[in-house]
């Protein structure tokens, strides 16, 4: 047990493959654990370093890791692929695990707490349900069109949709069709519901959580991109610098450099998504109140907008927010207006 310098594990519900090396990364034994087994060992077995491929489960089984003392190191799956050697099962997973987290170069993910996966359920929850919501007014807008009945496109409010739904189905619709048009009606309405409630939690939570705060001061910024934040990303303290945590979020210039040349092109959208898709969401309504209010506009901005076409701008625009949310988190200050802006 003395001479264990790592253990690669592959976690599943219910079968965990264990694979433990030694300093020279040599095999001392292999396991085969169910569920309660697995438990066991991870609290019994003396503390070490513990290395888990970033699926489902692994944050949880983290946590208890690191509560009996052992360090834990997260890989992302596409880092350990490479380690693979030839067939596919869950004893050379593990192995593969084991010699990923060796490499002195090797990326780590951190693990998450039990507030932030609850942040990230509530908010993927939301996001599920609107969605749904979205699936559910389309289906019926097609439903009702063979019918003749036109709902228009693009209503700022499903209230006003269901409203002008409802009184289509009383006045026009079918005997047959009727309840079935009552279903989608019940359906869009508990979700609409369910999706207020969400938000209304998320915005509390965002008026007394102060990194929220901190974050909803930058324009484009709202609560729904500060909980995505607050919910995904790892300590801004990982990061040496801005640019790696626009990098992380997938909003670089992908680089296809040979021979002394370097060669940018489109983002990688290798990061999360969730964060860039919001950060770009906010970025494009910010040049929408820059049209409308040049002279309170970032002269930046306005000279971006000149040169570039408006969604390379967005992009660029939520690459320089990504920088501002690290430099406000890490340095504790809100945002700060600067230049003719101010």
């Amino acid at each position: 047990m003395t001479d264990v310098h790592l253990i690669g594990i592959d976690i599943a519900k219910r079968v965990f493959h264990v694979h433990a090396i030694n300093y020279k990364g040599e095999t001392l034994w292999t396991k085969k654990l169910s569920r309660p087994q697995f438990e066991l060992f991870i609290r019994e077995f003396p503390a070490t370093k513990i290395a888990m491929e970033t699926c489902g489960g692994a944050h949880y089984w983290g946590r208890v890791a690191q509560a009996v003392g052992h360090q834990v190191r997260l890989i992302p799956p596409q880092y350990v692929k490479p380690y693979v050697k030839r067939h596919k099962s869950d004893a050379i997973d593990a192995a593969a695990i084991a010699e990923a987290a060796t490499r002195p170069g090797m990326s780590f993910v951190a693990v998450k707490t039990e507030a932030q996966q609850s942040r990230s359920a509530r908010y993927r929850t939301r996001d599920l349900f609107v969605r749904q919501r979205t699936q559910l007014i389309n289906a019926m807008r097609g439903h009702l069109l063979e019918f003749g009945i036109a709902l228009p496109k693009g209503q700022n409010s499903v209230l006003l949709f269901l409203r002008d739904a409802r009184n289509a189905i009383e006045e026009d619709v079918p005997p047959l069709m009727k309840p079935i048009a009552e279903t989608y009606l019940r359906q869009i309405l508990f979700l609409t519901e369910q999706i207020e409630d969400y938000e209304k939690a998320l915005r509390k939570e965002a008026r007394e959580n102060t990194e929220m705060r901190r974050m909803q001061s930058m324009p484009g910024i709202g609560p729904i991109t500060a909980l995505a934040v607050e919910a995904f990303s790892p300590p801004m303290e990982d990061f040496k610098r801005g640019r790696d945590f626009a990098a992380w979020l997938g909003l670089a210039p992908r680089q296809n450099s040979t021979g002394g040349k370097r060669k940018y092109g489109r983002i990688t959208k290798m990061g999360q998504r969730d964060i860039r898709r919001l950060l770009i969401i906010g970025a494009i309504s910010q040049i929408a109140a820059s049209k409308r209010a040049p002279d309170r506009a970032d002269p930046w901005l306005l000279d971006m907008l000149k040169r570039k076409p408006q969604l390379v701008v967005g992009v660029a625009l939520a690459n320089r927010m990504a920088r501002r949310l690290w430099a406000m988190l890490r340095s504790g200050r809100d945002y700060e207006i600067q230049g003719m802006a101010a």
